[in-house]
């Protein structure tokens, strides 16, 4: 997706920072190795015998915010710097 929105000059938003890193503009989502915690935590609470009905329901509250800095000069876009201020990382 990342390559064909640079192709035909789309500025992209993607939930994973790794598009952001590979040339989309920016990224907004879920902090994943915090996911990939979570997830397993629930995995060792069934491995112990709780049942799926008594776990509670969890949601992300880490997320990231990535900008290409690059990808927005290519666009011929300016970003304010108060959003850069609010990114997480700015990619150069």
């Amino acid at each position: 997706m990342v390559s064909l929105a640079r192709q035909y000059k789309i500025p992209g938003i993607y939930n994973a920072r790794d598009d952001a890193k590979a040339g989309g503009l920016v990224s907004y989502g879920t902090n994943r190795p915090d996911t990939w915690r979570q997830a397993g935590l629930y995995a060792g609470r069934f491995l112990k015998g709780e049942k799926p009905k008594d776990l509670p329901s969890m949601q992300p509250t880490r997320f990231e915010l990535a900008i290409n800095l690059k990808a927005a000069r290519e666009l011929g876009l300016t970003i304010k710097p108060t959003l850069l201020g609010l990114a997480n990382e700015v990619i150069d």
